[in-house]
């Protein structure tokens, strides 16, 4: 996002609100969902599947378009992620094969 395009209360992740994202976290975790809030300190999504890499037998990036390609295989109604586990943040539909 350009400087000029950063929403007015500062909040680059505001952008993002209502939208379904892909969020890439610290560790092996990534959280697909729709974002619902965005605070100082959290991010919370709705209708989310929030992955642990390690029980999977793909990549993340195979899981992230299978879930673009069949849906959100949600497993929470809501998740708060602190944000200083962020590490990235995309919609759903802007993932490439």
């Amino acid at each position: 996002m350009a400087e000029r395009d950063a929403p007015a209360d500062g909040d680059w992740l505001t952008s993002y609100l209502g939208a379904v994202v892909v969020v890439d976290l610290t560790e092996f975790y990534l959280a697909i969902g729709t974002l619902v809030a965005v605070g100082p300190d959290h991010l919370v999504l709705a209708d989310a599947d929030l992955h642990d890499h390690r029980e999977s037998n793909s990549t993340k990036e195979v899981y992230v378009l299978e879930s673009r390609q069949i849906g959100v295989r949600a497993n929470r109604k809501r998740v708060a992620i602190p944000r200083r586990h962020l590490v990235a943040i995309s919609r759903l539909d802007e993932v490439q094969p």
